[in-house]
C-alpha cells in the first residue's frame, strides 16, 4: 500500500473512532440532537479532506522522486529531480542526485576504458588484416597470374576467374580494414574522413549526400573519432535497416558547438526498441559530453543529431 494511503487511513481510523465516541457513549446532550450529529459529521468530513490535501502536498516530492527513479537512464545524463519538500524528503532527493552524479561519472570512466580498448582492438585486427591476410592474398594473385600466363588456353579462363574472385576478396578485406581503422581520419582530418565515408556507403539503391563546413573549431582526437563512429553507425543502420533511397550527412558549426546531422527518407524508427548500435552511439556521446537525439525527420524517415559542445578560448563550454 502506498505511503499516502497508509498515513491517511491511520489518521482516518483515529478521527472516525473519536467521532463514534462523541456520537455514542460520549455525547454533548442526551438524547443526541440532530444538529449536533450533523456538525460532528461535517467536522469529521472536513478533517478528512484537510488531512488528505496536506498529505498530498507533503508527499508530492516523493512521487516526483519515484518517477525520476523509474525513468533515469545513465546514457541520458544531466536529468535531475528538483529538490523540494522539507527535512528528510529534501535530504532524500539531494542524496539521490548525488548518487546519480557518482554513477554517471563512474559510467563515463568505464565507458572510456571500454571504448579505448575497443579502438585498440580494432586497430590490431585492421593491422593484421592488412599485413597478414592482405599480403597473403596479394601473393596468391601474383602466383595465379604467373600460372595463368603459362597455362593452356582451356585452363587459362578458369584461372582468370579465380584471379577475379581473389581480387574481390582482397578489396573486401581492405574495405573492412578501413572501417575498423579510419586511417584517413588521422591523415586528412574529419571532413575528408566523413566525405570518404559517404562515398563508401553510396550504392545503386542509396545515394548519400554531404554538406560539411570547411571551417570547424579545433576538436580533440577523441571528439573527432566519436563524430566519425556515430556517422559510420548511423549510415550503417540506414543502409541495412531503413530501406531508404537518399541520405544526407551534415557537419556544421552552431551556437551550441559542432553538430552532426544525418537524415534519410526511409521507413523511420517506428516502435522498434533501441539496439546495441544505438546504445553504442549513446555511450560514445556520453564519453565526450555530447547530446544525441534520434527520432523522426521533418519529412519522414529518421533523423540523427549529435551536438558536441566546444569550449571557447577561456575553456568554458
Amino acid at each position: 500500500m502506498p505511503l499516502f494511503w497508509r498515513i491517511f487511513l491511520l489518521n482516518a481510523v483515529v478521527l472516525v473512532a473519536a467521532a463514534a465516541l462523541l456520537l455514542g457513549p460520549i455525547t454533548v446532550s442526551t438524547p443526541i440532537l440532530l444538529a449536533e450529529a450533523a456538525i460532528l459529521t461535517g467536522g469529521l468530513a472536513a478533517m478528512l479532506v484537510a488531512n488528505a490535501l496536506l498529505l498530498r502536498l507533503a508527499l508530492a516530492p516523493l512521487r516526483r522522486l519515484t518517477r525520476a527513479m523509474t525513468t533515469t537512464d545513465l546514457l541520458r545524463p544531466g536529468r535531475r529531480p528538483a529538490v523540494s519538500g522539507h527535512g528528510e524528503i529534501a535530504g532524500l532527493i539531494t542524496t539521490f542526485n548525488t548518487m546519480l552524479d557518482r554513477l554517471e561519472d563512474e559510467r563515463a570512466t568505464s565507458s572510456a576504458r571500454a571504448l579505448s580498448a575497443q579502438e585498440a582492438e580494432r586497430r590490431r585486427i585492421a593491422q593484421e588484416l592488412h599485413d597478414e591476410v592482405g599480403q597473403t592474398l596479394t601473393a596468391v594473385l601474383l602466383e595465379l597470374k604467373r600460372v595463368a600466363d603459362h597455362a593452356p588456353s582451356d585452363v587459362r579462363a578458369e584461372l582468370r576467374q579465380v584471379q577475379e574472385t581473389t581480387r574481390g576478396s582482397l578489396d573486401e578485406i581492405r574495405r573492412i580494414a578501413r572501417r575498423l581503422r579510419p586511417g584517413v581520419l588521422d591523415e586528412l582530418g574529419l571532413a575528408s574522413a566523413l566525405r570518404s565515408l559517404t562515398t563508401e556507403f553510396a550504392g545503386p539503391g542509396l545515394t548519400v549526400g554531404h554538406r560539411l563546413d570547411a571551417e570547424l573549431p579545433a576538436l580533440r582526437h577523441e571528439t573527432e573519432l566519436v563524430l566519425y563512429r556515430v556517422a559510420q553507425e548511423g549510415l550503417t543502420n540506414t543502409a541495412r535497416h531503413a530501406d531508404a533511397h537518399h541520405a544526407e550527412l551534415t557537419l556544421r558549426t552552431t551556437a551550441n558547438g559542432v553538430e552532426l546531422l544525418l537524415r534519410d527518407d526511409g521507413r523511420g524508427l517506428g516502435d522498434a526498441p533501441e539496439g546495441a548500435g544505438i546504445r553504442g552511439m549513446r555511450e560514445r556521446a556520453v564519453l565526450i559530453g555530447a547530446d544525441l537525439a534520434l527520432g523522426a525527420g521533418p519529412g519522414g524517415g529518421t533523423e540523427l543529431r549529435l551536438t558536441v559542445p566546444v569550449p571557447d578560448r577561456s575553456g568554458r563550454p
